[in-house]
């Protein structure tokens, strides 16, 4: 029994090292040189040199995916959880009719891949002449971030003690007050980690800019990669820094809101 807590740190960081080691070695790639690549996988670039990455930045257009991916995160994160928090509040608080039907379907939207519906999707789009706009690309996924995002803040409303809200009415606060003065500043951890969540999976998607845009200067990074990869199969160094472009935004945004992340995670399963 007493060898047990070891066996089972031993095994988390096995896989803690298995998980960051592919990354460490992208990064080290990203800054060597086609010489120092030749000569192993494992050995460190002789300087931090980020000539890769200013041609990456340069010729990869990644200045233009880069501010593309900016302006499409930002609407999405901000007007889905806004939507969110009108829409649990009717669930967690309001007598709706046919709330449980709404419900199903709203769980349905959780489980439909896109790719069942992209091409209706860009039918639609393209018959209201919002194709190639940011539009297509911001619309589409704040609807497909409301069905988890009702739901998610929904329940976290209904874990608000009900004697708190229910001491406001007799106070004689409105709905709109008894919303954003109390209910919002109370499941602040929860939106905090809905944040996080929206903006990685935001960040992230590949099928809907895909389908949607053809035009190069509105395509987001996930997009600009797969095309700067076709382009540099050989210069490696310069492919990695390209990867690292993508990937970097998302570790630091994660390693600044973690503590926040894991408080609204585990806030749900104390209560």
């Amino acid at each position: 029994m007493r060898g047990t807590p070891t066996v089972s740190r031993a095994l988390i960081w096995i896989v803690a090292l298995m998980t960051i080691l592919p990354f460490l070695m992208a990064l080290m790639t990203s800054f060597k040189t086609q010489m120092e690549l030749f000569q192993g996988v494992f050995t460190l670039p002789s300087s931090l040199n980020f000539k890769n990455y200013v041609t990456a930045w340069q010729q990869g257009h990644f200045n233009v995916y880069f501010m593309n991916s900016v302006l499409v995160v930002i609407p999405v994160v901000i007007c889905s959880i806004l939507l969110g928090i009108l829409a649990g509040f009717g669930f967690a608080w309001l007598k709706i009719p046919g709330k449980t039907v709404v419900a199903a379907l709203l769980g349905l939207g959780m489980v439909l891949p896109s790719e069942a519906f992209i091409i209706p999707l860009y039918h639609e789009l393209r018959w209201m002449g919002l194709t190639n706009t940011y539009l297509a690309l911001i619309l589409p996924q704040i609807a497909l971030s409301l069905p988890f995002t009702t739901l998610m803040i929904a329940t976290a409303l209904q874990q608000v003690p009900r004697e708190l809200v229910e001491a406001a009415v007799m106070d004689g606060a409105s709905r709109r007050k008894i919303l954003w003065g109390l209910l919002v500043p109370a499941i602040w951890p929860t939106l905090s980690t809905l944040a996080l969540l929206l903006f990685i999976w935001t960040w992230n998607e590949f099928l809907i800019p895909l389908i949607l845009v053809n035009k190069d200067e509105l395509r987001t990074l996930p997009i600009g990669m797969m095309f700067f990869q076709n382009k540099n199969t050989i210069d490696i160094p310069v492919l990695m820094a390209g990867a690292m472009i993508v990937i970097l935004p998302l570790v630091a945004v994660f390693l600044v809101f973690q503590r926040k992340f894991i408080s609204g995670v585990t806030e749900g399963a104390v209560k």
